[in-house]
């Protein structure tokens, strides 16, 4: 089974690359690894939610919008080489606009490490970073980067 056949198992589409909001690029490959610039959970064109978590935004919410954030990275990897070569998700590093006192980054991180599971079962564990941060461009929630082998 290919990965491309495991998302149509899920039901996961991969969403068009979302285009980049300043200088950069969605994704470069170096080597036999490919990093993505950080992701946010864009939805069709949209940012799906603005605020803080902890605040305005609740850590469940947070939790789906990582996932987002890491379908939209991705996306970025099948723009540039293909989802069907990546050997295995090597790290995911994700940023979570938070209130004052909240420590649940981790929590809302494993919104985009448990689909990764899913998709790619044990080529899908990955080291990783959940930070917390005081803003996040365009006021968005979270912000996920991955970086693959292929």
């Amino acid at each position: 089974m290919t990965w491309s056949d495991r998302l149509t198992e899920l039901g996961i589409e991969l969403p068009s690359v979302a285009a980049p909001v300043a200088a950069y690029v969605p994704a470069v490959r170096s080597g036999s690894q490919v990093f993505t610039s950080g992701q946010l959970p864009f939805v069709e064109g949209k940012l799906a939610a603005t605020g803080k978590v902890g605040g305005e935004v609740s850590p469940e919410e947070a939790k789906r919008h990582a996932r987002t954030c890491v379908l939209n990275a991705l996306a970025a990897v099948h723009a540039l080489v293909g989802v069907d070569s990546v050997t295995r998700v090597v790290k995911v590093v994700g940023f979570v606009a938070s209130t004052e006192g909240f420590t649940g980054q981790p929590a809302v991180i494993n919104g985009a490490s448990e689909v990764l599971g899913e998709i790619f079962g044990e080529a899908g564990a990955h080291a990783r970073s959940a930070v917390g941060v005081a803003e996040l461009p365009l006021g968005s929630p979270v912000e996920v980067e991955l970086i693959v082998e292929v």
